[in-house]
């Protein structure tokens, strides 16, 4: 009997390369979707599907998510890709399109598009798979995207009054929390699906202060700690030392009890459906000029080890360069992380001592921009 299906996605982004730390801006067309299942081997993820369908590499690498039930996927693309005006080349400019796939579809299969917020980034489904919530970045706003009957409507915009970049769900689903990049804040959204159809409010007087800016964030399984990726610059790496921020949500109000130091560059996030290890990607300038001081031929991956609400450095690993996603395997022994210049998908091995690279990289048939697998 084949096990049930625990996918893995990848959105890889083939508009954006780098020539020696100087970004180019390509031609679309050529993004695609990976979708892998790694219940069966999590060593090694069995690729199921691969789809044509835009990617961007703009914003924190979880603006695509997996229902609970391992039915839909729903991916936000940042990002439309217009001509430049005089024709000498292309452009980024805030897009507003979210696609959701089916993956009971044998193979997966573009089921709808929907129009949401402006330059829609990080997202998040709630536990009981009823409801999603998008950061969108230009519309300072988070989208309220309704599940049911295996189809996703949207049902509203929660105007947030900054730039958004990424959002995460409490255990429980009655609460969220979103990313204010520009602000270094950490906003708390009110969730009530008690009517036919779902309210989400925001009070800014609760927000919390946070590192500078906050990038990403993942909530535990338990949903007592919140960890928020503090990126330091807006350019990511700078050559500094970064933190993640430790928020306890079960106090009230909840709070920033800890800040845990990482290194230069810190973008990717994820947390083990066991709730003992997160991960974080540190860029460490890898996709930066190698004439820049901090620049470094590879990324890294930093684990850090969770016990109740003491967040601890539990070892580090160099991987590829310019690493983004991260995700970990259903059973919590395997991370794998998408480096985007190498293009591959890297496993490493989960320890108590730390990471170990398992040697396994999986070609990917572009650059991986955003991963993410179920975690609870």
């Amino acid at each position: 009997m084949n096990p049930t299906p625990h996918f893995l996605l990848v959105g890889n982004d083939e508009k954006v390369t780098w020539d020696d730390g100087r970004i180019r801006f390509l031609p679309p067309g050529r993004d695609t979707l990976s979708i892998f299942d790694a219940a069966a081997n999590p060593a090694a993820p069995v690729l199921v599907a691969t789809l044509p369908l835009p990617n961007s590499l703009f914003g924190p690498p979880v603006n695509l998510a997996v229902t609970p039930d391992q039915r839909l996927a729903l991916i936000a693309d940042s990002m439309a890709w217009p001509e430049c005006a005089d024709g000498a080349g292309w452009q980024p400019a805030a897009g507003r399109d979210l696609h959701v796939i089916d993956l009971a579809a044998t193979p997966p299969a573009l089921l709808q598009t929907l129009q949401i917020g402006l330059q829609p980034s990080g997202l998040s489904i709630n536990r009981a798979g009823t409801l999603a919530l998008v950061a969108n970045k230009a519309g300072r706003s988070v989208s309220v995207l309704k599940i049911a009957d295996g189809r996703v409507q949207a049902c509203g915009e929660v105007d947030v009054g900054t730039p958004v970049v990424a959002v995460s769900f409490s255990a429980d689903g009655r609460r969220a929390f979103v990313v204010k990049t520009d602000t270094h804040r950490l906003g708390v959204l009110h969730i009530d699906e008690s009517g036919p159809v779902p309210r989400v409010t925001h009070d800014p007087a609760e927000d919390l202060t946070t590192g500078l800016v906050p990038f990403n964030l993942v909530v535990s399984p338990d949903g007592a700690l919140a960890l928020v990726v503090d990126m330091g610059s807006p350019t990511a790496s700078d050559g500094h030392a970064d933190s993640v921020s430790v928020v306890d949500l079960l106090a009230t109000p909840p709070r920033v009890i800890d800040r845990v130091m990482v290194e230069d560059g810190p973008e990717g996030i994820a947390i083990s459906p066991d709730g003992r290890h997160a991960a974080v990607a540190i860029v460490q300038g890898s996709n930066n000029p190698s004439s820049e001081w901090f620049h470094h031929p590879r990324g890294q991956i930093v684990l850090l080890r969770i016990d109740g609400q003491r967040v601890t450095r539990a070892g580090a690993v160099e991987v590829g360069a310019l690493p983004e996603g991260v995700a970990f395997s259903p059973d919590s022994r395997y991370l794998y992380v998408g480096n985007f210049l190498d293009a591959t998908l890297q496993v490493l091995a989960v320890e108590d001592h730390g990471l170990t690279d398992t040697g396994t990289r999986i070609p990917l048939p572009g650059h991986p921009a955003s991963m993410r697998a179920q975690s609870y």
